[in-house]
């Protein structure tokens, strides 16, 4: 762990909300015109990789992984063992903290190592080879369950098995990069036959995402002890719905076109290493439900297996930014909402035999708070589109409409040590072609 009190010579970083010393995320950047390369969030600016080799500044374990986060995608530095990755963190950190030795070494060298973020891109992280989201937010299973299932809001599986499908990993994108209503087959109320057309339930879904590191064989299941090794870091993650298309769609088979046209996920990869203070013991389990199989079921990640991260949804309509009004907060949840744990997902994941590979992309489904003000999707907020949500600019919503920006973020708080956030993930909803 960090020490709290350490500060960085890069003056932006010290009291940087998401980036201070205590974080350095990696991701994929690129100068204007430039190629694509891996880099480290500090402060408002973002340490070149590449650059940083070139000039001898990694020594040992350290620039093993250090060569394999400077390329265009981070799944070589995915696959790396924890003891590696971690040798890049304390580099790093011995580098840019005050009174580094290597300061003025790294001073001379400009924006050319420590380059403006607001003067470059960011892109994806990885390649995702497999992309999948599971629903182990219970507060969102049982809100839509509600909805449909007043009398059994919860399967009786769910509380035995992470639940989850296969998403499509071709359409996961970046922060920022728009995404356009997508169409579908739906059922109108009153119609017996479905028509084809552009999406009119158009949703978002805040999750947290989990970018997979080591993998296993195929046919070798991860026990669940070393099922957190497995983890790279994470991200957010806004798994957009088409909940009409969803409705008429989903059964029996669960969701298809409804969920395939995007996926918008934060560009900074936070580390598994950089998430160690805020890990906390997964919250107990309600009287009378019954206890994880044995192979989903360990000690050690009972105890330290979950997340403390604040999650916000806000909404910037066209409206608002035509009038330079800030976006407005929908809700604020946590990803102590989660049923199952990261290493309960992936040893599920991997039960069977499943390969698992570096890159490989999980959603955590919908992580809703108990509270009204904490729903993570619009479909529950608005009781499935009979109740309009009202906005502090008087506007309405059901749905998402043409022009409408969704805005995720996330920070985590641990008393006595500075906040690190995962960065934004934001879209707009773009006009059906």
């Amino acid at each position: 762990m960090t020490h709290p009190s350490l500060t960085s010579w890069v003056g932006s970083a010290n009291g940087h909300p998401d980036f201070p010393l205590q974080n350095l995320p990696l991701g994929i950047f690129s100068r204007p015109g430039g190629q694509p390369c891996g880099g480290v969030a500090i402060g408002d600016r973002i340490l070149d990789l590449t650059t940083a080799l070139g000039a001898g500044l990694f020594r040992g374990d350290a620039a093993i992984a250090a060569e394999a986060a400077s390329g265009e995608c981070l799944n070589p530095f995915f696959a790396l063992p924890p003891p590696l990755r971690l040798a890049l963190r304390q580099a790093l950190q011995t580098l840019l903290r005050q009174g580094s030795e290597q300061q003025p070494a790294m001073t001379a060298l400009g924006d050319t190592l420590l380059v403006p973020r607001a003067d470059c891109d960011l892109h994806l992280p990885a390649r995702v080879g497999d992309y999948t989201d599971f629903y182990v937010g219970i507060h969102h299973a049982r809100n839509v369950g509600a909805l449909f299932r007043p009398d059994q809001p919860l399967l009786p599986n769910y509380k035995y098995v992470p639940v989850g499908y296969h998403g499509r990993a071709s359409t996961v994108c970046v922060s920022g990069t728009p995404v356009r209503r997508p169409h579908g087959q739906t059922l109108p109320p009153g119609h017996d036959r479905p028509i084809f057309g552009p999406c009119q339930r158009l949703d978002y879904e805040l999750e947290l995402g989990v970018w997979i590191g080591p993998g296993n064989v195929m046919g070798e299941p991860i026990a669940i002890a070393e099922a957190g090794q497995h983890m790279a870091g994470v991200c957010l993650l806004n798994d957009w719905s088409a909940r009409d298309v969803q409705a008429w769609e989903y059964q029996p088979l669960g969701p298809f076109l409804a969920k395939n046209f995007a996926t918008s996920v934060s560009p900074w990869v936070v580390t598994a290493e950089a998430l160690a203070p805020f890990r906390r013991a997964q919250p107990p389990r309600p009287d009378g439900d019954p206890q994880p199989l044995p192979y989903l079921l360990d000690a050690t990640d009972q105890a330290t297996g979950a997340l403390d991260i604040r999650l916000e949804v806000l909404l910037l309509t066209q409206a608002m930014r035509a009038h330079g009004l800030a976006p407005e907060r929908l809700a604020v949840s946590s990803t102590l909402n989660m049923y199952w744990t990261i290493a309960q997902l992936i040893a599920h994941h991997s039960a069977g035999g499943c390969r698992l590979q570096p890159g490989d992309l999980f959603g955590s489904g919908t992580l809703s708070g108990a509270q009204p003000d904490a729903v993570g999707s619009l479909l529950e907020s608005t009781l499935g589109g009979q109740r309009a949500l009202t906005l502090a600019n008087g506007e309405q919503r059901t749905f998402l409409l043409d022009g409408d920006e969704v805005i995720l973020r996330a920070r985590c708080y641990c008393e006595g040590y500075p906040s690190i956030g995962l960065g934004e993930c934001r879209g707009l909803v773009l006009p059906a072609r």
